[in-house]
């Protein structure tokens, strides 16, 4: 549990209610902002209103996917992908769709913490920051 580089503002979208809590709250003690969703149509919606560094989405989710929201965005963010399902298939699909990583449920934090530190480098060399689509 290292502290990033720099504090990252984050969408996480997560239909499962106790994970998208406790994965907040465990964004936020690292001291990045976090804003959750639990669906598609939320995110869609939060993306167009408000600029965010990196998008942590589920695969699954109750109207649509992890995938086909990605692709909506006109720019791809740093994403990163969470799915109880990690064969190689599933983490090739993340990838085709936009997303940097496909993390594996469940994971262990260090493995989240060192994308994260990948993003803030990346983001600190003057990569864009996510934007939805108009």
């Amino acid at each position: 549990m290292n502290s990033p580089s720099r504090a990252l503002k984050i969408l996480l979208v997560e239909n499962h209610e106790d994970t998208l809590k406790y994965l907040s709250k465990y964004l936020e003690i690292q001291g990045h902002e976090v804003f959750g969703t639990r669906d598609m149509a939320s995110a869609i919606k939060a993306l167009s209103s408000a600029k965010f560094d990196i998008l942590i989405s589920d695969i699954g989710l109750p109207d649509g996917d992890g995938w086909q929201l990605i692709r909506q965005l006109e720019s791809k963010p740093f994403g990163i992908a969470m799915s109880g399902f990690g064969t190689h298939s599933d983490r090739a699909k993340s990838l085709a769709a936009g997303y940097k990583h496909h993390l594996t449920k469940p994971f262990l934090p260090e493995d989240l913490d060192a994308l994260l530190a990948s993003a803030a480098a990346q983001l600190s060399q003057g990569s864009e920051r996510v934007k939805g689509s108009p």
